[in-house]
Parts: structure tokens; C-alpha cells; sequence
């Protein structure tokens, strides 16, 4: 992914929220410092972006329009994965 990719991925989620804020985190947050991160680290053609809400609602319908085998993933070649933080807090406990 590229930082023109993921800055199109936040635009289309908050679109799809109808809300201005949202929250990039897992691999190809680090394009929101290093735009230019070497290959290896951006290999992931996924961006996990949380609504800023937080609301699970919302967060399905980020993922149902802009996540994986959408229109959106067919058309742009990278899709978003809605998640909310609190469902990401859940699946990384070890």
C-alpha cells in the first residue's frame, strides 16, 4: 500500500461513517509517518481504520462497503478492514 492509497482509504471510510474522524492502526499506520517506509513494510494491501465513534455499526458498514472481495477492493486493488478498537483489544490479548 502507498500513502496515496491509505490517504483514499480514510477519505472513503469517513464517507462511508459520515463521520470526519477515523483511526488507522496496524501495519500501514506507519505510512501516516514514513510515507516513504521502505517495501517490506508495506506489503499489506489492507488498511485497518476504526470509526472515531467507535460504534460497531459504523464499523460494519466501513467494512461491508470498503472490505475485502467490495467493489471498492476490486476497483482500487486495497481494501479497508473496519474494526473497532475495543474488537481489536479483544483478538490481540495473548
Amino acid at each position: 500500500m502507498t500513502r496515496d492509497q491509505l490517504e483514499h482509504a480514510i477519505r472513503a471510510a469517513c464517507d462511508v461513517a459520515g463521520e470526519g474522524v477515523v483511526i488507522v492502526f496496524g501495519s500501514q499506520s506507519i505510512l501516516g509517518q514514513h510515507p516513504d517506509a521502505p517495501d517490506e513494510l508495506r506489503q499489506s494491501m489492507e488498511a485497518d481504520i476504526a470509526p472515531g465513534s467507535g460504534d460497531p455499526d459504523v464499523a460494519d458498514r466501513i467494512d461491508g462497503a470498503l472490505g475485502e472481495d467490495s467493489d471498492f477492493h476490486r476497483l482500487h486493488g486495497f481494501y479497508v478492514h473496519g474494526l473497532t478498537i475495543d474488537a481489536t483489544r479483544r483478538s490481540s490479548v495473548f
